[in-house]
């Protein structure tokens, strides 16, 4: 069982090198933010944003407003450093499963599933956070077995493994309606639609 902590300390020891680490195709990126609903005038949660590693694409979107979340002090503090003082752009340190929040159009979890340790609890609180017509967006820019891969090193302790997209999918359809899956070489998705 992954433990918060742990999480916690993982990424706060990588934090000062995420920027550098990163493996990033802008193809998959706008893919994955078209499926998710990432348009001008939406309202956007990032969860797990890390450094803020998509808070560039929301804005170049121009979505209304763009709130980042991480429970990783120094995740926090590096976004921080790059876009707090940027019109409609909140960063905020903590759990997402235990924060007080808005609703939104949008939310995204993108390269931090394996690591929330209860799946379907993550899936209820966020489909909770989504205003009616809403998407919640879970993605990797990798395919699920490539992310597992990388997760066997250093990161076995903090990660369950991503789950097969009809399992995941059966999670999202207690609570949204699923739109769309995609499962392959070169990607992880899947999103649903508040009804």
């Amino acid at each position: 069982m992954i433990k918060k902590q742990d999480v916690i300390t993982f990424f706060d020891n990588l934090a000062y090198q995420w920027d550098d680490m990163e493996i990033r195709s802008d193809k998959k990126v706008n893919k994955i933010l078209d499926n998710a609903g990432v348009f001008k005038g939406k309202k956007v949660l990032d969860v797990a944003c890390g450094t803020g590693t998509l808070i560039k694409d929301y804005i170049k979107r121009q979505v209304s407003e763009v709130t980042g979340i991480d429970i990783s002090p120094n995740m926090i503090e590096l976004a921080q450093k790059k876009y707090e003082n940027l019109p409609g752009v909140k960063l905020i340190c903590g759990d997402v499963e235990e924060c007080v929040l808005e609703k939104y159009d949008c939310i995204v979890v993108y390269n931090a599933f394996p690591h929330f340790p209860d799946p379907d609890r993550l899936i209820l609180c966020l489909s909770n956070k989504l205003l009616e017509g809403g998407i919640l967006t879970v993605a990797h820019s990798m395919s699920r077995e490539k992310i597992d891969s990388h997760h066997e090193g250093i990161a076995k302790h903090v990660s369950n493994g991503l789950m097969e997209i009809e399992e995941l999918s059966k999670i999202f359809g207690k609570y949204l309606q699923v739109t769309k899956k995609i499962s392959n070489e070169e990607m992880y998705q899947i999103t649903g639609k508040k009804i």
